[in-house]
């Protein structure tokens, strides 16, 4: 039978049939399962060895040896050389497949070889090849830590004096290596070397693997040219050079060494400014290109080095044709089709980098190329926080949103400036509200596509949550299907924007969309890049103005901000005199909010009190810039000069994106209901007693209409669960307990509830379209994330981005004192009975100004108001 095609076809479908009338349970099912993995290994050998074969055979001896109690026949014979040894070693052979479902029988073969497994190295590092390769194509940063936890296991295992001691060597080295170059952490990068330099003590000179070491090595070594070691540099050329002699023409691994060689040399020529070594880097990346297909992924690393060749030569012979040949290649590396994101992101933004040196046109096309990039990479990831993770996981992001926009400004290009903000500072929130797109319009014009993109999205949000799941095999299973569902999306999403008036459809807003969030007052946009500080105005209507702030840095910036934070600690600690706090708050008038109020005034003729936004960037999110105050006498003594909050009423947006969707959701409007809750004795060792909040809450109640339904939940109702139900439905919620800033994981800052917190990941998974208006009665609550500057992310954005419009929120500890804010607050608020969130910015502004002699300026400064 076993030698007849037909006959084992036949075979193997009466075995299914058995199997399927012989259910887990019954007495048989073990050997039924047996017997349909025989017919599957016949099939496989005999049909050239077809990989589908042998991937179903692993996966039933994953459910047949639980069957098979130890001692067994069945035991025997199905873990013998016939059975399961055999599937193990057939899958080991097969090429490497970086795929989710390529992984998955990667896990399933290790699954088969426990810990004193002959074949389980082999299986170790099978897994690991397939997750670099994942890695390669997307990036996550998890594929590449599992992969070097695998391969430190086959290291483990394969001791010295074991034959493949020195190739798990090299492969750990190179997955460290491979690290450094993602996080840029030189532990790795030592470690990598010295494997390295073990493997190669162990590969004599004729040995097979010798060349790939020599050639490892060195690109290893060539990261320290970046620390002035010449030495290492020219080491690694010359074993760059004898491996290439080690490798023929037409050899699949004379490429990588061909660019490598190229890259070294092109760095040299900046030290020894020698024409020989530049002339030949290109002919050797010219010569990896010939020897690569059109689509293959490697080219893209032949164009990186053929740039850097050609940009070399440029900073020595200064040709405008070898700027314009490295730009050339800087496009096509970064737009190579069949690499993955995280290199072409690199790329991008080292193209960006240089042209900003050179003042080369292409610095905004780069700028853009590397924004639409960073888009297309994080919308692979499934969950918010691996969205986030993505995003963090270049080290020289931070600034790229403000560089960019700062780019277009010198130019004069306002309207592109903004766009460009707008898209790299709001990118988290743009790609967490994309499954909550009102869809009204677009039904009107097709119902169909409406409710085929509703059901997507619906898909697509169930299956984020099981994408985190800890059993690798189940999350695996899990990105599969939400690829698959990304990519229903992608076609639907293709189709609307086919339809009239739907070209924009969810993509990065335009000038003229991001405009309406001016609408009731001139937003003020704030760019501290490297290249220039500056604000944009966006006004109500009319063109855009720049007011350049040419009395500050960003290096100033970074050193008021560290000024205020250093100020506000000392304050909260010594009670004393506000001497700082006054000298940093005249800084910020004078160099920032001055020339801003200069065009608000004389330009715009902006009335007093009017309302304006103010949007910072970068270091500017934290620094307290509505307390901009000269802190001057009037020339005619007639009283004080000034301050920013005396001229306008002060609110912040974390984007444009952000204040247009608050007053697009204002149209679904409900009868108001008011909830106070108040927490202020967690479980012991949570956080210390809150004494003040009952006194609060209370205090709040009595000050809210009677005409309003009002709750309150304190004390042991005040769980997380309550507050979180509460929250949903109510759209009217004061929240006064410990505020919590997570500095390592933004998404995880909370509020201390009696049991459980309340995290920022915990509100953004809600939607409540009715809510309107949060008051934040605790710490840190309007602070934004260190690893991402340019993007805000904190409590008070977090509610906003859930539905409520109108949010006040914290900079830093709120002292008991603050409860005379919130009275006068709350007074204002509701002076004439009428429910109104967007009265709240203005309510916020009376109430500081009332209660001057009752709390210190620090208490006052605190709070801020987001939102409309």
């Amino acid at each position: 039978i076993e030698n007849d095609l037909q006959d084992i076809d036949s075979t193997t479908s009466l075995f299914r049939d058995a199997l399927a009338s012989r259910p887990q349970g019954y007495r048989h099912h073990p050997l039924s399962v047996y017997h349909l993995v025989k017919a599957l290994i016949w099939r496989f050998s005999k049909e050239n060895f077809t990989a589908i074969y042998i991937h179903e055979s692993a996966q039933l001896c994953c459910k047949l040896l639980p069957l098979c109690p130890e001692g067994t026949y069945l035991r025997s014979i199905a873990a013998g050389k016939t059975g399961v040894d055999y599937v193990v070693r057939e899958c080991n052979k097969l090429p490497i497949d970086g795929s989710n479902e390529g992984i998955h029988i990667r896990r399933v073969v290790l699954e088969l070889c426990p810990l004193d497994n002959q074949h389980r190295p082999k299986a170790l590092d099978k897994l690991a090849w397939a997750l670099i390769s994942r890695f390669e194509q997307r990036g996550s940063t998890d594929d590449l830590d599992e992969c070097i936890q695998h391969r430190r296991e086959a290291v483990s295992l394969c001791s010295e004096g074991h034959s493949e001691h020195y190739y798990y060597l090299i492969n750990l080295a190179y997955s460290l290596d491979t690290r450094f170059n993602h996080q840029g952490n030189y532990r790795d990068l030592k470690e990598a070397i010295s494997l390295y330099e073990e493997a190669l003590r162990l590969c004599p000179v004729r040995h097979e693997s010798r060349d790939f070491s020599l050639d490892n090595l060195g690109a290893a070594l060539l990261p320290y040219e970046k620390l002035d070691v010449s030495e290492d540099l020219s080491e690694a050329i010359d074993m760059y050079r004898d491996s290439l002699q080690l490798t023929q023409h037409g050899h699949p691994g004379r490429h990588p060494t061909l660019f490598n060689l190229s890259s070294a040399l092109s760095s040299r020529i900046t030290q020894t400014q020698k024409n020989e070594d530049v002339e030949e880097a290109i002919r050797l990346s010219q010569e990896s290109l010939e020897a690569l297909p059109s689509l293959h992924p490697d080219r893209c690393f032949s164009y990186m080095w053929l740039q850097e060749a050609y940009l070399s030569r440029y900073r020595v012979q200064r040709k405008s044709a070898d700027l314009s040949l490295a730009v050339e290649n800087f496009r096509l590396a970064s737009r190579h089709p069949t690499q993955g994101f995280p290199q072409r992101i690199l790329k991008s933004i080292d193209w960006a980098r240089q042209m900003e040196v050179y003042q080369h046109d292409s610095a905004l096309e780069a700028y853009q190329v590397c924004l639409n990039l960073f888009d297309n990479h994080v919308m692979t990831r499934s969950s918010i926080i691996s969205r986030r993770e993505a995003a963090t996981a270049f080290g020289d992001t931070q600034s790229l949103s403000v560089d960019a926009a700062s780019c277009p400004i010198r130019r004069d290009d306002l309207r592109r400036a903004v766009e460009l903000l707008e898209q790299g500072r709001g990118q988290q929130w743009l790609l967490a509200s994309r499954f909550r797109t009102p869809l009204e319009d677009l039904q009107l014009v097709s119902a169909e596509l409406a409710d085929k993109l509703s059901e997507v999205n619906k898909h697509l949000s169930n299956t984020q949550s099981s994408t985190g799941s800890t059993d690798r095999t189940a999350a695996d299973r899990a990105a599969i299907q939400y690829r698959r569902l990304q990519e229903q999306w992608g076609i639907v999403v293709a189709e609307i924007r086919n339809l009239k008036g739907f070209s924009q459809f969810l993509l990065p807003p335009l000038y003229e969309d991001l405009q309406a969030a001016a609408s009731y007052g001139p937003v003020i946009i704030f760019i501290a890049s490297q290249y220039s500080c500056s604000a944009i105005i966006v006004p109500t209507s009319g063109k855009l103005h720049n007011v350049p702030l040419p009395s500050i840095t960003l290096t100033e910036l970074k050193n008021l901000k560290d000024r205020f934070t250093r100020a506000i600690r000392h304050q909260e600690i010594m009670r004393e005199s506000r001497t700082d706090l006054i000298v940093l708050s005249r800084t910020i008038w004078d160099e920032i909010i001055q020339p801003i109020i200069n065009v608000l005034e004389h330009v715009l003729k902006l009335k007093r009190l009017s309302r304006i936004w103010l949007c910072p960037t970068a270091d500017c999110t934290s620094i307290p810039l509505h307390a901009a105050h000269p802190f001057l006498t009037k020339p005619d003594r007639s009283g004080k000069e000034p301050c920013l909050e005396d001229l306008y009423i002060c609110s912040y947006t974390p984007t444009l994106s952000a204040l247009v969707r608050s007053r697009q959701m204002m149209k679904k409007r409900v009868p108001p209901s008011f909830v106070a809750i108040g927490q202020g004795q967690p479980l012991t060792g949570k956080s210390k007693e809150l004494l003040a909040v009952d006194s609060e809450i209370e205090l709040v109640r009595k000050l809210v209409p009677a005409t309003v339904n009002r709750t309150t939940i304190s004390g042991d109702a005040a769980t997380r669960a309550g507050a979180l139900q509460a929250l949903e439905e109510n759209t009217w919620v004061h929240l006064a307990c410990h505020g919590k800033q997570d500095h390592e994981q933004p998404y995880n800052s909370h509020f201390v509830m009696k049991d459980e917190p309340i995290t920022l990941l915990d509100i953004m998974e809600k939607d409540i379209p009715c809510a309107e208006f949060a008051f934040l009665s605790a710490c840190h609550t309007a602070v934004g994330d260190k690893e991402t500057p340019g993007e805000v992310i904190h409590l008070a954005a977090g509610l906003q981005f859930s539905g409520f419009k109108s949010v006040i929120g914290t900079l830093w500890e709120v002292d008991s004192v603050a409860k005379h804010v919130i009275k006068a607050f709350y007074e204002n608020m509701f002076k004439d009975g009428v429910i109104d969130c967007t009265k709240a910015a203005w309510a916020l502004n009376r109430a500081t100004h009332a209660v001057k002699k009752l709390v210190p300026l620090e208490q006052r400064m605190v709070f801020v108001h987001i939102g409309v």
